[in-house]
């Protein structure tokens, strides 16, 4: 039977979380609003409307909502020709792909930002498909991304497993139905990865893939 490993982007492929954290600090110093570092970090995951409305409460002017976002991206998108894959995150891809898995990455990223992401990974032959921000009126923690991810995938919840870093992917796996696993590169602690879902917690994709015969994807 087919099975399904949907993989979050940044923060679980790809070292960028940080990258996000230092680039929406300052597109809302840009804009007059003292954020402290940590609180973006923890809202990292979340699509940018999402992410600014966490940060900035339902009180906000919200006519700057577009402006922050488009900050942000301007910011972000300097580094785009350097994105820092994870250890081994293209290898991990590959052997999941050679097991017999459906790999399909669900991601708040799209346009040229995702195009960075996977060139980052450097695993487009282990990748069958991409639910991105584009594709879905919900981003996480709603499950509405990794449904779209399994239905691109074309297998059921029940055959799936999902691989993040925030406790946003965890609650968008778990409200999805289906397996979650956790990892720790992107900076969120593991007793809120397991809180929020996670069967299982690994350092990053290369310790995952060191002991995936013994974990959810095995």
């Amino acid at each position: 039977m087919e099975r399904a490993a949907v993989f979050d982007v940044d923060g679980t492929l790809v070292d960028t979380n940080h990258l996000h954290v230092v680039t929406w600090w300052e597109a809302f110093r840009q804009a007059g609003h003292d954020v402290p570092m940590h609180a973006v970090h923890r809202a990292v995951g979340l699509g940018s409307a999402d992410l600014i409305a966490h940060l900035l409460g339902d009180g906000r002017d919200k006519d700057q909502d577009a402006r922050l976002s488009a900050a942000h991206k301007t910011l972000y998108g300097q580094y785009f020709d350097r994105l820092p894959a994870l250890p081994k995150a293209g290898e991990l891809l590959r052997r999941l792909h050679r097991d017999g898995w459906t790999v399909v990455l669900a991601t708040s990223a799209s346009g040229a930002e995702l195009g960075a992401l996977r060139r980052a990974i450097d695993a487009d032959d282990a990748i069958t498909d991409t639910a991105s921000s584009e594709d879905v009126r919900e981003g996480k923690p709603a499950p509405e991304p990794v449904e779209h991810a399994l239905e691109l995938a074309g297998v059921p919840a029940s055959r799936a497993v999902l691989v993040g870093d925030t406790v946003w992917d965890m609650q968008a796996g778990s409200k999805a139905g289906v397996r979650c696993v956790g990892v720790l590169c992107g900076g969120i602690p593991r007793a809120d990865l397991e809180e929020a879902g996670a069967e299982a917690v690994y350092a990053d994709p290369a310790d995952l893939l060191e002991r995936l015969d013994g974990s959810p994807l095995a």
